[in-house]
């Protein structure tokens, strides 16, 4: 880590002549102050009495306690630093003040790699933690492995495009000039742990609040219905995608893979900023505004009635370097499901162009009230139905070609309670042929 650090020292001021001076790199110094160690034990074992807090768990608890902001905690060995951290502040701590310490947590971990993943669940169940969950060491079942594990692990043969994560692209790409050069060559899939940093990546795509929201770290669902502990719990669902081969698959990996080409630019954008060119030589991604949004990663927010068609207009959106750009809506129906059968119960909506300009201006013909506010299985209206997602995606030709993005969240109304029927069924089945 402090090899990468050092190399990233010596390029950091090269990356923040490409960005924004209200949002600049960190120093190299200042990442440095943030590497510590943690208990030097497996699992559980660190929990006892007589093991002394490691300064890891230290910093971890010094962080947590300095803001009231959500801090996000990103596992990819294990979490029995966080684990430690949390049995210290029990038994050091009030119960209030565990709480609201709690409250402030955020994970995203790299699959259970100890026995303490599930112990915090168990023992905190009110803290927000995103992990795949399989059988122990069957890293091939996780969504994570979507990012480029394909060809290691076996799966979706044939969806994902392995180009931009093979060796030869990397050194390329990835492997060059100083930071570059601490890169290593990778021996089983690369960047497995990054899906949780990707997560957070703010281009308009995800919200790190909604894990069901999906980004480019992918999507993950409750683990069980919202009222209930777990309902801080997600893991892995699934994502419909059309793959390099032009066929469907449906799987947690291609909840991941699906961005791969859009991740993997961007990445390689960044480190044409290391080299030391002239920001005008450099390529920078597109701003998205729609509508009346403003032109940072925030989604929109729309309300409208059940039937109704809104108009979507992107065409204050542009490129800083004066590309040309692109715009291709799609909406993201498995968000508003409840299940895995998506079209039993989310209506596809058609997204027609307006002018000239394909995905510029667009407008949205919303679903019949009973196709999306009327509940599944009682037929009783709603007068707040279904929440309906669209993403807008703006692609620049520059090189590598960047990706910015728009979510569009629709709540769709029905306030004069239309549509619903006198009869409740008892099955998907029954429902379905109402749906009809």
């Amino acid at each position: 880590m402090e090899k990468i650090v050092r190399a990233y020292s010596k390029v950091v001021d090269s990356l923040n002549r490409n960005t924004h001076p209200k949002n600049p790199y960190p120093s190299g110094e200042a990442i440095m102050t943030l590497i510590a160690t943690g208990p030097a034990l497996y699992g559980k074992e660190a929990l006892q009495e007589d093991v002394p807090l490691s300064e890891g768990s230290r910093l971890l608890l010094e962080r947590l306690d300095e803001s009231d902001a959500p801090l996000w905690v990103l596992c990819w060995g294990g979490t029995n630093v966080l684990a430690q951290a949390l049995k210290h502040a029990e038994r050091e701590r009030s119960v209030g003040d565990l709480q609201k310490l709690r409250s402030k947590i955020r994970v995203y971990a790299i699959s259970d790699q100890d026995d303490t993943g599930m112990w915090i669940r168990n023992h905190y169940p009110d803290i927000f933690f995103i992990s795949s969950v399989h059988g122990w060491n069957q890293y091939g079942l996780a969504a994570w492995t979507g990012i480029s594990g394909d060809k290691y692990y076996k799966f979706d043969q044939g969806g994902p495009d392995f180009s931009k994560v093979s060796k030869e692209w990397i050194k390329e790409n990835i492997q060059i000039g100083d930071l570059g050069a601490a890169y290593p060559d990778y021996m089983f899939i690369p960047e497995g742990d990054t899906p949780t940093f990707l997560y957070l990546i703010q281009n308009g795509l995800g919200s790190s609040e909604h894990p069901e929201w999906g980004s480019w770290g992918g999507r993950y669902q409750s683990t069980d219905v919202a009222e209930s502990p777990a309902g801080r719990h997600y893991t892995d669902t699934v994502d419909t995608v059309v793959g390099k081969n032009g066929q469907q698959y449906i799987s947690n990996h291609a909840t991941i893979w699906r961005w791969r080409d859009a991740f993997q630019n961007d990445f390689a954008a960044r480190m044409q900023w290391t080299l030391g060119k002239k920001p005008s030589e450099c390529n920078h991604a597109p701003v998205v505004i729609v509508n009346d949004s403003d032109a940072g990663p925030g989604h929109l927010y729309v309300e409208a009635e059940a039937g109704a068609t809104i108009s979507l207009d992107a065409s204050r959106s542009y490129d800083p370097d004066g590309d040309k750009i692109s715009f291709e809506w799609f909406q993201y129906s498995e968000v508003s499901a409840t299940q895995w059968s998506v079209k039993s119960e989310v209506e596809t909506c058609e997204i027609r162009s307006e002018g000239t300009e394909p995905g510029r201006v667009v407008s949205i013909r919303l679903p019949s009230p009973e196709k999306c506010a009327v509940d599944l299985f009682t037929g009783e209206a709603r007068q707040k139905g279904q929440v309906m997602h669209f993403v807008l995606m703006v692609k620049d030709n520059g090189v590598p070609a960047l990706t910015t993005y728009k979510r569009v969240v629709v709540q769709v109304t029905n306030k004069e309670l239309r549509g619903g029927r006198a009869q409740a069924v008892h099955s998907i089945a029954e429902a379905q042929m109402f749906k009809q």
